[in-house]
């Protein structure tokens, strides 16, 4: 059954690592017939929550603010499957994906059942490197009702742009969105 394939590179670089694993998944998804789109957050305009409590007030269905998230947030509530993608920095996800993060919480209780997979790109090789990014990755789910987590792809050992091109996790990537 064909699914709707949403995925969110938080890179900050056009084909970082992280962002040519994105562009795999893509791939694979489409050759597998599904329907999707990746959507980079560098090229959108995403101010951080200000807490100012006005989505709680409305229901989960508006923020104050107007950026580019409502858009993406209808993208979310229309897919089955959600792709997060980021960097790591300092063992955490990068300041662009923690931003998106917080400002889900406009339409948080709308995002009932859906599947998500995890696409990490880190210097470090070690599964130590991810144990925060996992965290905040599940600290999300945990406040939706009836998440699928689909596991995660991590590229270790990887920090100059394009080195993941090097390595066969390009190739487990694409292997992923095939198989979501």
């Amino acid at each position: 059954m064909a699914k709707k394939v949403l995925i969110i590179s938080s890179s900050p670089r056009k084909g970082g690592n992280s962002d040519i694993l994105c562009g795999e998944f893509l791939r694979g998804s489409l050759d597998a017939g599904h329907s999707a789109e990746k959507i980079a957050l560098r090229e959108k305009r995403i101010n951080p929550c200000t807490g100012c409590g006005f989505c709680n007030s409305n229901g989960n269905t508006k923020c104050s603010q107007n950026d580019d998230m409502a858009e993406i947030l209808d993208k979310m509530q229309a897919a089955d499957v959600i792709v997060l993608a980021t960097p790591i920095y300092f063992y955490s996800v990068s300041g662009q994906m923690k931003t998106f993060i917080d400002r889900i919480c406009a339409r948080y209780t709308r995002l009932e059942g859906k599947s998500f997979f995890f696409i990490m790109s880190a210097a470090d090789s070690s599964q130590t490197a991810i144990r925060h990014a996992l965290g905040d990755f599940q600290g999300l789910m945990e406040c939706l009702d009836n998440p699928k987590d689909l596991g995660y792809l991590f590229a270790g050992g990887v920090w100059k742009m394009n080195e993941v091109k090097k390595t066969p996790f390009p190739q487990k990537a694409y292997e992923a969105g095939k198989n979501i």
